[in-house]
């Protein structure tokens, strides 16, 4: 195992990253669906904290593992296996998210993470023998992520045996997660692994792409509901076409600033955007859930008024704030910004507004009104693109 260059030409996602990343389509679906039943029954607020504490372990496992692979991806039998190891903790805890939202037992989350770990840190021992130049690395996150995984270990028993109050549980759970983003800095310390810049905006993007996938499974799971209590109708047709207008326009968003080409000048910044990203992601699955209710919700007789509201805001909170942080994220890297803050933080704001009026236009109103302000916000900036190169 050896560091691979981070200058390689041409280095797009393997075969096996693909494959990887189908384990996680099965993990974020199960919590996006838990999500979406938590917003129907009117539990929204319930729901945020297991739902954000699920998919950390889901996306920081993703992380680390691009991270590894983006440096020291052999491709040979032994990596291959140790990857296959880590599908296996992924679909573990995929399986137990139903038990973490509906009964607060993180069993089967817990140890699905901690043997998605041990796979990562048996990747690093090995990067830390047959890799001299990056052995002193390789061993502090190995050391790191194995004491971490103790604490987890001792948070999970001390919850089966009811010794961890359920007012600390929360508290254990965030220091041991901000203790896991320190590990990276604190292991880079001695020395920067070589990851790919462009191979890294890569995965990012395919793991985007596979979040806006989980939108359209949940949004195709609506649709099916509805059409089983209601039929078709014009209601049914509007809203359809509403959320497909609006994933097509984030999906395009997302990719209207080059990431690849922002990370190669500034490799020193990657923690600032890869970090940031965890909102963006959430926002994204949690927005599949939004939508899978609000597609329903029409459809299946008289609602309140406040529950009408919130399903309106389960849409609007995860697009305005993927929104703005998508212009955040890009905005300290580079000084070629093609998304505009003059564009896109009113369009946010624009966003959130809208379900103020569900009184008056309903659900469908208001999940057709973000689709246009997200369609219009791609429309301009292209424009201005377009404008821009026209000029130079």
């Amino acid at each position: 195992m050896r560091a691979r260059a981070a200058d390689e030409p041409h280095r797009p996602a393997s075969q096996l990253e693909l494959l990887f990343d189908l384990t996680f389509v099965v993990s974020v679906a199960s919590l996006t669906a838990q999500l979406a039943h938590g917003v129907a029954e009117n539990h929204a607020a319930e729901s945020i904290l297991p739902f954000l504490q699920v998919f950390f372990a889901i996306w920081w496992a993703w992380m680390n593992f691009t991270w590894f692979a983006s440096a020291f991806d052999t491709d040979d039998a032994f990596y291959r296996l140790l990857t296959m190891v880590q599908m296996g903790g992924v679909l573990l805890l995929g399986a137990g998210v139903p038990a973490a939202f509906n009964d607060g037992d993180y069993l089967a989350v817990t140890l699905g993470y901690i043997v998605m770990r041990i796979g990562l840190i048996a990747n690093w021992l090995r990067a830390a023998v047959e890799e001299p130049a990056s052995r002193r690395t390789a061993l502090r996150y190995a050391a790191g992520f194995a004491v971490l995984q103790l604490g987890w270990l001792l948070r999970l028993v001390l919850q089966q045996t009811g010794l961890l109050p359920e007012q600390l549980q929360l508290v254990a759970f965030v220091m041991l997660a901000a203790l896991e983003l320190t590990v990276p800095r604190w292991a880079e310390r001695t020395g920067h692994t070589s990851w790919h810049p462009y191979h890294i905006a890569d995965r990012f993007g395919l793991f985007a792409i596979i979040l806006l996938g989980e939108s359209v499974l949940a949004a195709s799971n609506g649709v099916a509901a509805a059409l089983k209590s209601g039929g078709v109708s014009a209601s049914l047709i509007a809203i359809s076409a509403a959320s497909l207008v609006l994933l097509f326009a984030l999906w395009w968003m997302y990719f209207l600033q080059p990431a690849g080409e922002t990370l190669s000048t500034n490799r020193d910044k990657l923690y600032l955007w890869g970090y940031w990203h965890f909102v963006i992601f959430a926002a994204l699955a949690a927005l599949g859930a939004g939508l899978e209710v609000a597609i329903t919700l029409p459809l299946t007789g008289p609602q309140l008024h406040a529950e009408a509201f919130i399903v309106g805001y389960s849409v609007a909170i995860p697009t305005a704030v993927f929104m703005a942080l998508l212009w955040a994220i890009h905005a300290p890297l580079t000084v070629r910004r093609v998304i505009r803050p003059s564009v896109i933080l009113p369009a946010a704001v624009t966003v959130l507004a809208l379900p103020a009026g569900v009184s008056a236009f309903g659900v469908v109103g208001v999940v057709g009104g973000i689709a246009v302000v997200c369609a219009l916000v791609v429309v301009v900036t292209v424009m201005q693109a377009g404008q821009k190169r026209e000029a130079s």
